[in-house]
């Protein structure tokens, strides 16, 4: 099983703290300044949607330059060898993968060469998948744990209500653990009552 950050919805207070968080960590380490999660709303809860670090990664499956691996008991994605397919973001059943523009450092915005007719207007907004702007690559964001911060994930450091939690393969054994005993009581009932067979009683 992969790590991955479970949120409390009766915790979350929907201040996104955490958006802000992620944001500014990944921009200071040089990767794309969009957060890696989006708190989600309706009109009794919140809860900040964040990607699941599935253990078969469809987005992983489909990439087609292994922009997507897993590593350390995580799925990361490298921005560096993204090459804007968007695939890993449909292939997502979680919506956890969005797109962010990366500008080639040489070529300002707006510039336009009189040698060439000028750039077309940037498009209207449609969806992530569908939008597109000149001269600006789409690289898919999505939540890598913050590998890169010995410290942890920003989003769980930084939420006032500690509405977020780092489950790890402990965490996973020890509910798998309960969740075997609760089905065993559930089915036989009380095992404990039954004659000792390894022993020969009867």
């Amino acid at each position: 099983m992969n790590r991955f950050i479970l949120a409390d919805s009766s915790l979350c207070i929907g201040c996104r703290t955490c958006e802000a968080a992620c944001a500014e960590t990944h921009r200071l380490h040089g990767l794309q300044s969009r957060p890696r999660l989006q708190v989600m709303r309706n009109e009794k809860d919140s809860a900040p949607q964040l990607c699941r670090h599935c253990e078969d990664a469809p987005c992983a499956q489909v990439c087609p330059v292994n922009a997507i691996n897993r590593e350390a008991g995580a799925v990361q994605l490298n921005e560096s060898l993204c090459v804007s397919c968007k695939l890993c973001g449909i292939a997502c059943p979680f919506g956890a993968i969005e797109f962010s523009g990366s500008r080639p450092l040489h070529v300002p915005a707006n510039v336009n060469s009189p040698k060439a007719p000028p750039a077309p207007p940037a498009p209207a907004h449609v969806g992530a998948f569908l939008d597109w702007t000149p001269g600006i690559r789409a690289v898919a964001v999505k939540c890598d744990l913050c590998a890169f911060d010995d410290a942890g994930p920003a989003c769980v450091r930084t939420c006032p209500t500690n509405a977020l939690r780092l489950v790890d393969n402990h965490d996973i054994a020890r509910a798998s653990r309960r969740k075997r005993e609760l089905t065993l009581y559930s089915d036989f009932g009380d095992l404990s009552q039954l004659p000792d067979i390894s022993r020969g009683n009867a």
